[in-house]
């Protein structure tokens, strides 16, 4: 028979889950109270008893709360809990840190002398047993010099004060660890560059009215800001105050958010916190206009507007582009971003422009309605239209000449191909003015109207549906290559990157120096990745059937593609 078995009855009841390891290593060393402490915090999260607070937690084992929490954090100190929250107190139960047997066994004889020391340091509280236990144990297996233990447990002592709880010094002599500083020399150095923070630190927590004292952390989030990240001091404190920051980790999500926004100085780190608030109200108004419901404008602002205010485009203007999308059918902020990165490319970003640009294009979106009018149309304006009137542009012909185009296609079942076809022969004759016109040789006005309609209509549907294939084809392989999170990363940044390159050409040829090396990088990447995704870079552009006319049927002259010929050949 076995040393412990359990009867039938008591293995159908519920049980708590415990450790092993904690029963093979701390279990033996432990208070006894804080044994009890720990195993009913395991029952209470087992048994889902989600109302239990301290208080109740207290009560049950006949403590007081100040006493549950003075055991809760004599359990922190062995890594078994982590408290997160004092007021209300929540504790969180963690793994139990070793695997194999029960704690060392020390010689105190070996260590009396560092024992004294480290008391004398620590001078505001008695030191227990187990707590000189975790002191041997860095000593130990982390294999620090005496000495450089003793300098690290001073530092914190003078941050933290005399009665420090050994949870703070253990975290930090752990981060000196990891560094590879457990030699007295290292600690000192370490210790030296942390200091010589300090006075910056303490400048900057009474200009932003931070009350602590500077401490470890404290001090590699300043060397991160002025080392990685590049902020000088006055950057900094401005950020503070603007921000109305009163603590370290949120004060470096905020430099981080200013790094991001390319905003160092202190006048762009002023204007930009004066404009934030006024963004988010931006953000919310384009919104409004679009049609779009947004419940939390930060997203928004972050990934689409306030990257149209980086590029130098002004909040009225953003406005009024927004008004422009919705009435065109761009209702998405997604699909007004792709409108504004083409307004981008093509130099139209000052008020002026944009707007003589939204000029132009609502006086073409009212000459094509009249065209369609006169075509005998009622029908919407689609992107089709707009391309032939790009075409006919291109072709040189007034507007004059465009309305008698459309005078001609009276009856016809197909008016704007029909149209096409007009306008391309009178551009083969040399055709430009209207009293011109009666002398066309338009080779479809020859022929029998009834089979020259359905002709015309039969030619633009075939090129059509040519294109659609092709740009479909390419429009799903980049689908599927941004579904990918790493494609999609490096394809989101090398559009950020090269709206950024267009700037720097002309303010900072240093900067777009790194700038294309970056883009050339993340090229490389993004085709690496490609392959990995087996999809093929040339895939990604439309393979269209005819590389002369990109499948419109007329080449660069206007005249006539081969293909074309050959296809009403075969009709």
């Amino acid at each position: 028979m076995p040393f412990i078995s359990v009867s039938d009855e008591v293995a159908k009841k519920s049980f708590t889950q415990v450790e092993n390891k904690f029963i093979s290593k701390y279990l033996p060393v432990l208070e006894p109270m804080a044994v009890k402490v720990y195993l009913y915090a395991l029952y209470i999260f087992q048994s889902g008893a989600t109302f239990y607070n301290a208080c109740d937690f207290a009560a049950s084992l006949a403590l007081s709360e100040e006493q549950i929490t003075g055991y809760f954090e004599y359990l922190e100190e062995f890594e078994l809990i982590s408290i997160v929250s004092k007021s209300p107190l929540e504790i969180k139960i963690l793994d139990a840190e070793n695997v194999y047997g029960t704690p060392k066994k020390f010689k105190p004889e070996k260590y009396s002398d560092f024992t004294k020391s480290v008391q004398n340091i620590i001078s505001g509280r008695m030191i227990s047993t187990n707590e000189f236990r975790e002191y041997f144990v860095l000593l130990d297996e982390y294999g620090f010099e005496q000495n450089a233990l003793l300098m690290i447990i001073n530092y914190c002592v003078n941050l933290k004060g005399a009665d420090i709880r050994f949870q703070y010094i253990k975290k930090v002599a752990k981060s000196f660890a990891d560094e590879g500083c457990i030699t007295a020399k290292k600690v000192e150095q370490k210790l030296s560059a942390y200091t010589s923070a300090t006075p910056a630190l303490i400048k900057l927590f009474n200009a932003a009215g931070i009350k602590k004292q500077p401490d470890i952390d404290d001090e590699k989030l300043y060397k991160k800001w002025t080392d990685e990240l590049g902020f000088e001091e006055a950057a900094i404190v401005c950020a503070a105050k603007n921000f109305k920051l009163k603590n370290c980790e949120r004060l470096d999500a905020a430099l981080e958010e200013l790094f991001k926004n390319k905003k160092f100085d202190v006048k762009e780190i002023e204007d930009y916190c004066k404009n934030k608030n006024s963004v988010f109200v931006l953000t919310r108004e384009i919104a409004k206009n679009l049609g779009v419901y947004i419940q939390d404008p930060a997203p928004y602002v972050e990934n689409y507007v306030g990257i149209w205010c980086n590029c130098g485009y002004s909040f009225n203007c953003l406005k009024n582009l927004s008004v422009y999308c919705f009435k065109h059918g761009i209702n998405t902020f997604n699909d007004m971003n792709a409108f504004i990165n083409k307004l981008f490319n093509e130099g139209f970003v000052s008020d002026e422009s944009v707007n003589e640009y939204l000029t132009k294009q609502n006086a073409d979106e009212k000459l094509l309605k009249n065209l369609l009018t006169a075509c005998g149309l009622t029908r919407k304006i689609i992107p089709w239209d707009r391309e032939c009137l790009t075409k006919w542009r291109d072709w040189k012909f007034s507007d004059e000449m465009l309305f008698e185009a459309a005078k001609k296609t009276a009856g016809k079942s197909n008016p704007v191909a029909y149209m096409n076809g007009v306008l391309s022969s009178w551009k083969q004759d040399g055709i430009f003015t209207v009293d011109k016109t009666d002398n066309s040789n338009y080779a479809i006005n020859k022929r029998n109207d009834v089979s020259a309609a359905p002709l015309r209509s039969e030619i633009e549907r075939h090129y059509y549906d040519l294109r659609h294939a092709a740009e479909q084809r390419a429009e799903k392989t980049l689908e599927k290559a941004m579904s990918d999170n790493v494609y999609g990363a490096i394809y989101k940044e090398l559009n950020d990157l090269n709206i950024q390159l267009a700037f720097a050409e002309i303010r900072d040829k240093e900067n777009a120096k790194l700038i294309s090396a970056r883009i050339i990088e993340l090229e490389k990447a993004g085709e690496e990745r490609l392959k990995d995704l087996k999809i093929d870079k040339s895939d990604l552009t439309p393979k269209y059937y005819c590389s002369k006319c990109n499948d419109t049927g007329y080449d660069n002259q206007g005249n006539f593609c081969v293909c074309m010929k050959k296809f009403i050949s075969t009709l």
